[in-house]
């Protein structure tokens, strides 16, 4: 089969279409064929070498946590899933760095869930992990029904997510976005636009309860947080440290099969909404990732085999 990879770390140029053997699904195991991988803040750092000594050692590493495909072959004690099913799964790809950039690969069956119906398997790829973080982070908050809620970093993939998930669950959400998003995040359903760069007073007198922090603005949003609050962070590195009894966490995603299948009713009862900016060959992977660090995107960037 053909998969991208790198074996060092570096820039996009480091990203190779090789030639690799087909995997094997052993027990509780499900082997996809791979219609569509989205390229995702990890893949390019990891790639970068951010995470460095924190991989394991190997050969060479295949980027891609997140994807859509078919059932291909089930493993011993696997039940639920039908051979050419459509399924969409996340990978624990820090523990086991063979992603989804490659046209077969194998996951365990607990962590996927059926594709939504209705919806192309390009765009059902974009769901796991932002989709799996957004619902964390709301979820963290505990009930927001009534409550004032900040997402920074609205119109992007968590944050679009984020903003859909605390609006279903009755939250007044302000979307904190470039000028240029205002209705791209009213849409989204956030009854309130903060243009990127709003001063901090007039944050504050917004009467915020908790923020989203999924820009990873840290330290510079805290302050608009209300005593006793709540500031989650959708990494650790924006982890600030609290002020006024704010209540300051973080979340950590990790494949979840129940959560995804959930995830997809939202999907298709149209509570969620899934963006694509472009789909891309495998064999254009490093133009993919040089496009993904230029930023701007208001949707996901996708390769398909």
């Amino acid at each position: 089969m053909r998969a991208v990879a790198f074996q060092e770390f570096g820039g996009p140029d480091v990203l190779r279409l090789i030639d690799t053997p087909v995997p094997a699904p052993g027990p509780g195991q499900v082997r996809v064929r791979v219609a569509a991988s989205p390229v995702n803040p990890v893949d390019v750092r990891a790639r970068a070498g951010v995470f460095g000594s924190m991989l394991p050692a190997r050969e060479l590493y295949v980027p891609g946590v997140e994807f859509a495909g078919y059932v291909d072959a089930l493993g011993p004690e696997v039940s639920g899933f039908a051979l050419g099913q459509p399924v969409i799964g996340l990978l624990p790809w820090l523990s086991d760095p063979l992603g989804s950039t490659a046209e077969y690969l194998v996951a365990a069956a607990d962590t996927l869930a059926a594709a939504p119906s209705g919806v192309d398997l390009v765009a059902a790829a974009t769901l796991p992990l932002n989709g799996i973080t957004a619902d964390l982070v709301v979820a963290e908050l505990g009930p927001i029904a009534g409550r004032t809620v900040l997402v920074t970093g609205a119109a992007g993939g968590v944050g679009g997510y984020a903003v859909q998930l605390a609006a279903a669950a009755g939250a007044h959400v302000l979307g904190m976005a470039g000028a240029g998003d205002e209705q791209l995040v009213l849409s989204l359903g956030a009854t309130g636009f903060i243009p990127r760069g709003t001063d901090i007073d007039t944050l504050r007198a917004q009467g915020i309860d908790a923020v989203i922090d999924a820009a990873e603005l840290g330290a510079e949003v805290l302050p608009v947080v209300r005593d006793g609050g709540t500031f989650v962070a959708v990494l650790p590195p924006a982890l600030p440290e609290s002020e006024r009894d704010i209540t300051v966490t973080t979340v950590f995603q990790a494949p979840d099969g129940p959560r995804l299948t959930a995830l997809v009713a939202l999907v298709e009862a149209g509570t969620l909404t899934l963006r694509v900016a472009e789909t891309l060959p495998f064999a254009e992977a490093a133009t993919a990732h040089a496009r993904f660090e230029k930023g701007g995107l208001r949707g996901r960037l996708v390769l398909v085999p």
